[in-house]
């Protein structure tokens, strides 16, 4: 499949014209960001807004270079399922894919930033003042736990869900990025990988929450107001997810 999909709120204009396909998407400029083998990721201003575009030249690693979906594909899709889910997550402005005789060629995301945001990583390595605000810790843990929660009950894990792939603001809204590796997976499979993303997102919280912060978001995530004896077992299986690892 090669194709390009422009969301219909920024297909007039400035933008319009500039993420009108692919060919325009990769002639574009823009600041810096950071890159890895299979893409670079950009920051341009459009029309006054604020843009990520995130440029493909490779399908995956492995065995993904030749089947399954393309990094990219699986990227816009799993934010759309989030959109869908109510999960709040980055805006998908454009996004699409070109193969050549049946081979991934190149591809392209566009996201509109999100202001005011930092992700909890950075939060965390520059100790900032919000993770010592009990009030908004709370009202972060809750969001997060309940969409970790429905990711998890449409029988899809997210796979790298870290502290730097959640934003904030200020004002403890969540938003959801970055997600190239989610996938849905049947039973017993997911049991695992739903242990994985709890143990991701312990693996910075174990130092930066209370146990008392962290007990709480595990009954939020849960739907139980006390701990049971199931409950206990899962703990124990996260907390030795990463043992020798770390």
């Amino acid at each position: 499949m090669s194709g390009w999909t422009l969301n219909p709120e920024y297909a007039t204009g400035e933008s319009g014209k500039a993420f009108a396909n692919l060919d325009a998407v990769f002639a574009l400029e823009g600041d810096y960001i950071t890159s890895d083998p299979l893409s670079q990721v950009h920051r341009i201003t459009i029309g006054g807004r604020v843009y990520y575009l995130k440029r493909y030249t490779g399908a995956g690693k492995n065995l993904r270079r030749y089947l399954g979906r393309p990094r990219v594909k699986a990227e816009w899709e799993n934010l759309l399922h989030f959109t869908a889910w109510g999960i709040p997550a980055a805006t998908v402005v454009a996004f699409g894919l070109e193969r050549r005789v049946g081979g991934f060629l190149r591809g392209a995301l566009i996201t509109e930033e999100l202001a005011d945001t930092r992700d909890l990583a950075w939060l965390a390595n520059n100790q900032d003042h919000c993770l010592h605000d009990r009030h908004w810790v709370a009202q972060v843990s809750y969001q997060v736990a309940h969409a970790t929660r429905m990711m998890h009950d449409q029988g899809f894990a997210h796979n790298d869900l870290k502290w730097r792939n959640i934003l904030v603001t200020p004002q403890a809204r969540v938003f959801f990025i970055d997600c190239p590796t989610g996938s849905f997976w049947p039973q017993p499979f997911l049991g695992y990988r739903i242990i994985k993303d709890l143990a991701c997102l312990d693996k910075i919280g174990k130092y930066q929450l209370s146990r008392s912060q962290r007990l709480r978001f595990f009954l939020t995530y849960q739907h139980q107001s006390r701990l049971d004896a199931a409950g206990k077992r899962m703990i124990r299986r996260i907390l030795r997810f990463f043992e020798g690892r770390e």
